[in-house]
């Protein structure tokens, strides 16, 4: 595989608003871990506002046009910056969130600094444990989604040790009608993934190499269609939930 490519919201993120929504059971997870006692909270790398609590002052940051202009009406208007070099005080925030961002960060390690150092209470990270993502079953049609975002994702002891203090890492279950259409909200329905706009919101597709994509769509339509895969993976479509790779982390300072 050639070398890493990094996915473009600028490019590609017109799309993101129409699969890509807040699901309210993991929204609970994300707004619990925020604490009963923060009324102040910045979301870094807010995107179109998914998983912002409404019954609190929300500060938003956005680096990318095309995601701050889908931000619906009701939700603030994000700040153009970046992770790396927010434009606040210390401890200005009572707590502050990134929600499946931290990846697309140039320096994760820096936007995480900077996060502890503006926020005097929890600092919450959702994110993806790599060491988990091959028990998902379209990493066995794309084996390369492992190596992609192992070059972007921080592992959770890097996130915890650079944010410092006493940390929490929660599982999430993944319900199996889930509006926010990360991928593992897919788990039993497979047909999801030959739909290229579900693709297009999904950012480890846009870092493959030429073809690649081609190729796993392909062969998971050759199998839904054969019923090879309900063969194999068919029990899915009966199941509740599924616990994902995906990851809920609470750092609050010592």
């Amino acid at each position: 595989m050639r070398e890493q490519r990094s996915y473009d919201y600028e490019q590609h993120g017109a799309p993101y608003s129409s699969t890509r929504r807040s699901d309210p059971r993991i929204a609970l997870v994300i707004h619990r871990a925020l604490g009963n006692d923060a009324h102040t909270v910045l979301n870094v790398g807010a995107g179109t506002g998914s998983y912002e609590p409404t019954n609190r002052i929300v500060t938003a940051v956005e680096p990318s046009a095309t995601m701050r202009a889908q931000r619906p009406a009701h939700l603030a208007q994000a700040i153009a910056a970046s992770a790396e070099a927010l434009p606040f005080a210390d401890d200005s925030f009572d707590a502050s969130m990134a929600v499946l961002t931290i990846h697309h960060w140039s320096d994760p390690q820096a936007g995480l600094r900077e996060m502890r150092r503006v926020t005097c209470g929890p600092v919450v990270i959702v994110t993806f444990d790599t060491s988990e993502l091959h028990n998902f079953w379209l990493t066995h049609y794309a084996p390369e989604f492992i190596e992609v975002d192992k070059l972007r994702f921080p592992t959770i002891d890097e996130v915890v040790s650079t944010l410092g203090g006493k940390a929490s890492v929660e599982p999430v279950a993944i319900p199996a009608d889930c509006i926010d259409g990360i991928q593992e909200a897919f788990f039993a329905r497979p047909e999801a993934f030959l739909d290229a706009n579900v693709r297009a919101s999904q950012s480890v597709w846009g870092c493959l190499a030429d073809g690649v994509e081609e190729r796993i769509v392909e062969a998971l339509r050759r199998d839904l269609e054969s019923g090879d895969w309900d063969k194999r993976y068919g029990h899915l479509r009966t199941q509740s939930s599924f616990e994902s790779a995906l990851r809920v982390i609470a750092a609050r300072p010592h």
